[in-house]
């Protein structure tokens, strides 16, 4: 029997990088996955592919910085794959530029998806894995909210929120048989990497400083995070609710 036969997994940004290899993983493992993107076509994308591999997945568009849009979302999801079990809130956006030359549109957008749209989902799904008394929910933060990062001034302070806020929850909703738990990645071969060395004066210096920067020697890979994800949200995890792990080939070792 698979770890997730039975289980409704909702994850956000799921057609991307960390998200795409996520949805994957849980559908290998019998999950029924709904794929919430702001980009349909993306998730339609990853989807289409779980389904062709033998999977059950639905994609969603969901503008998760909207809360009319997160409520749809979330009813869709249930209606067509069953009461969700498992939430990864992994859709993130950021600006890699000194603090002091951002504008308060930057952090206005920057909250909105990587702070506020967490708080969104897990406004939506707590109260029906609350009444169930099980519910497996796993935070996609950043080694930036441990240990800063320059560059990262508002996106840090939204992943170090929601470090906090899960922590919290976990506290809250433990006795509703419910974990929270956080997972940190350090530099990973995304588009959201892309992004922000696009950013940079020499983009391909900075990637290679990441790289030497990582005792491993490597970038992480999507499918580093999907692992993780999937142990946290899994039974295999019953006992640990409240941690943050960090996915960073060595970068940030925490205590």
């Amino acid at each position: 029997m698979a770890r997730f036969d039975g289980r409704t997994v909702v994850v956000t940004g799921g057609g991307g990088g960390i998200g795409g290899a996520t949805c994957r993983r849980f559908a290998a493992e019998g999950a029924k996955v709904a794929v919430f993107d702001l980009n349909d076509a993306a998730a339609q994308k990853v989807a289409a592919t779980i389904r062709e591999a033998g999977g059950v997945a639905e994609a969603f568009s969901c503008d998760i910085a909207s809360r009319a849009s997160v409520d749809a979302a979330v009813a869709a999801a249930a209606s067509r794959l069953g009461p969700i079990d498992v939430l990864v809130n992994n859709a993130g956006w950021d600006v890699f530029r000194p603090f002091v030359k951002t504008e308060p549109a930057d952090w206005e957008r920057l909250i909105a998806i990587n702070l506020t749209g967490a708080l969104h989902m897990h406004h939506a799904i707590l109260p029906a894995m609350s009444a169930r008394k099980y519910g497996r929910i796993v935070n996609v933060a950043s080694d930036a909210a441990r240990v800063g990062s320059s560059g990262e001034a508002v996106y840090a302070a939204c992943k170090g929120g929601l470090v906090a806020f899960s922590k919290t929850i976990a506290r809250e909703h433990a006795r509703h048989g419910i974990t929270v738990n956080v997972v940190c990645p350090g530099p990973t071969d995304t588009a959201l990497l892309a992004g922000v060395a696009a950013g940079a004066a020499d983009p391909k210096k900075l990637i290679d400083a990441f790289t030497r920067a990582i005792p491993l020697g490597r970038l992480g890979q999507p499918d580093d995070l999907a692992g993780a994800i999937a142990f946290l949200a899994s039974d295999d995890a019953a006992f640990v609710t409240g941690q943050v792990l960090s996915v960073s080939g060595g970068l940030t070792m925490n205590g």
